[in-house]
């Protein structure tokens, strides 16, 4: 049996397939008044269920936007379908990572998929949106995190919504493949649209689907779609802030850490952080700090990525 709780567990989502935009999944609401276009995104990861239970509240809830449109999605449904609960954590994807398969080079090649299926049959959800909110979650109990590219739309909305607390910036992308939040002009220093990924704790724990639902009606409220009661808002944590430095690629089977890592710890210029194969990591800096590092090794996959605090 799998080393955690779980707290939350799959719902059927048969009853939410037949949306009203000829994409499963996928509910469109118009308002009818002039406004953005918001996307929130849900199972981008089939073991994520903090977006499913966030994208069914909107859904149960019937929340309608006052302006513009809102655009409620559950992405890779497959994946999700595969969930065991002996093994919760293999259900994340079934063949590609859809958080990686973004980029035309993907989308137009000949390469095919279930996830490469979904992300087509969704290229023009994402690419309609002005604004993208993706949620996701942790294998590692660790605090939640913000997770976007480097352009000054998404610091300025991630600082003004205020929580997560935590940001981890991106200025070159991840590095290992394009993720949703980076599709189109989402991917551009041009672009008016703010895209953003709520990491909300860990996968199965009541508290991270509570998150992300508040972080969903925050995203909502900041663009005006609704309105947030006073008993409802928050007064803003002293933010943190990380720039994304490197993200290691498994190469070899037998990768490993250091010391056992579960994220956020932090290492002086130099120090060890793992082997893989013959190759060493270690820290590029001082104060270098790791997150996500992964809970199994997969060749071809991320293994940790490597931070500094920003200032």
């Amino acid at each position: 049996m799998p080393d955690v709780e779980l707290e939350v567990l799959p719902r059927d989502l048969e009853p939410y397939r037949a949306g009203n935009t000829g994409v499963d999944w996928v509910h469109r609401f118009a308002s009818g008044r002039p406004g953005p276009h918001v996307l929130v995104n849900a199972l981008t990861h089939g073991n994520e269920f903090c977006g499913m239970v966030a994208a069914c509240h909107l859904l149960d809830h019937a929340v309608r936007p006052l302006i513009g449109t809102l655009t409620i999605s559950f992405a890779n449904v497959a994946a999700y379908r595969s969930f065991d609960a002996t093994r919760p954590f293999e259900s994340r994807q079934l063949v590609h990572n859809l958080n990686r398969i973004w980029s035309d080079a993907w989308l137009d090649g000949l390469d095919d998929s279930p996830e490469l299926q979904r992300a087509r049959a969704m290229r023009a959800v994402v690419a309609a949106a002005d604004h993208i909110l993706d949620l996701h979650s942790t294998a590692q109990e660790v605090q939640p995190f913000w997770v976007y590219p480097a352009y000054g739309r998404n610091a300025d909305a991630a600082l003004a919504i205020g929580r997560p607390a935590v940001h981890l910036v991106m200025p070159q992308g991840l590095g290992s493949g394009t993720p949703l939040i980076q599709h189109g002009l989402h991917g551009t220093d041009g672009h008016h649209g703010v895209a953003l990924v709520a990491e909300c704790g860990q996968h199965f724990r009541q508290a991270t689907s509570d998150l992300a639902v508040q972080v969903t009606l925050d995203f909502l409220a900041h663009f005006g779609l609704i309105e947030r009661a006073a008993a409802d808002r928050h007064t803003p944590a002293p933010q943190q802030r990380f720039e994304l430095m490197q993200t290691w690629v498994v190469k070899h089977d037998d990768f490993r850490f250091s010391q056992p890592l579960v994220g956020f710890e932090t290492f002086a210029q130099g120090e060890l952080i793992a082997t893989d194969g013959a190759e060493e990591l270690r820290a590029p800096c001082d104060h270098c700090t790791v997150l996500m590092p992964t809970r199994k090794a997969i060749v071809g996959r991320e293994g940790v990525y490597l931070a500094r605090p920003l200032g």
